[in-house]
């Protein structure tokens, strides 16, 4: 497994399309590999666009294969003054074990299937607001080896409300074309926090499978820090 990281330059107008596009920068991210890839149940490619205060723009990839990113450079990028960075991300999922507590980031698109009758098929919608939203990456730590700090009560903005250290922030709506199939709208969310890890085989599971829906859009992919 491979993690990379790639400023993006934004003031170019090829970046500048690709910001505006998950489809587009789907299909960029993909070019970076010589190897076809195929869907299995095995590792993924998945990325995540992180904007960060000092108005930097970075891409970040997780990958099986190491990737090739010349031609994001050549459209999105500094071409004779920056690269990327790619590291060998294995060493690192090994040395995980369970009771190490970690800062993580993930952006991930959080549904749910609701009807309004008996009668009528389910139908997959965005969780909108931020208490949901939450709740939803908790119902999935469990299955995913890992559980979200809690506060302790004089930390609390709110007692019983603001009970784990995690920020929802950043809500987004995506909303493009999917190749000539119709309109693809999905609301994309970023969680920072801080976590334990309580299953690790699982935990890396997590990170290199993805989390949720959307991962081909920029959604799935938790990266950690040092807490």
């Amino acid at each position: 497994m491979y993690l990379t990281r790639f400023r993006i330059n934004t003031g170019r107008v090829g970046a500048r399309k690709l910001l505006a596009s998950p489809q587009a920068m789907h299909a960029a991210v993909m070019m970076s590999f010589a190897e076809t890839l195929t869907p299995t149940d095995g590792p993924r490619v998945l990325w995540r666009l992180d904007r960060n205060g000092n108005a930097a723009t970075h891409l970040c990839i997780v990958s099986p294969y190491r990737p090739d990113l010349t031609h994001l450079v050549e459209q999105a990028g500094w071409p004779t003054t920056a690269r990327w960075e790619t590291y060998d991300y294995t060493p690192f999922l090994k040395r995980l074990n369970a009771g190490d507590t970690w800062a993580f980031r993930l952006t991930a698109n959080p549904v749910h299937h609701i009807r309004r009758n008996d009668t009528e098929p389910t139908k997959r919608t965005a969780h909108l607001t931020p208490i949901h939203q939450l709740r939803w990456l908790l119902d999935r730590q469990e299955a995913s080896g890992f559980k979200i700090t809690e506060k302790a009560q004089d930390k609390q903005l709110a007692q019983g409300l603001d009970t784990h250290d995690v920020l929802v922030h950043g809500r987004r709506q995506l909303r493009f074309s999917k190749g000539g199939k119709g309109h693809v709208t999905l609301v994309a969310v970023t969680f920072d926090g801080h976590l334990q890890i309580t299953n690790a085989d699982a935990f890396r599971a997590a990170l290199t499978h993805g989390l949720g829906r959307g991962k081909a859009y920029g959604c799935g992919l938790m990266t950690l820090a040092p807490a």
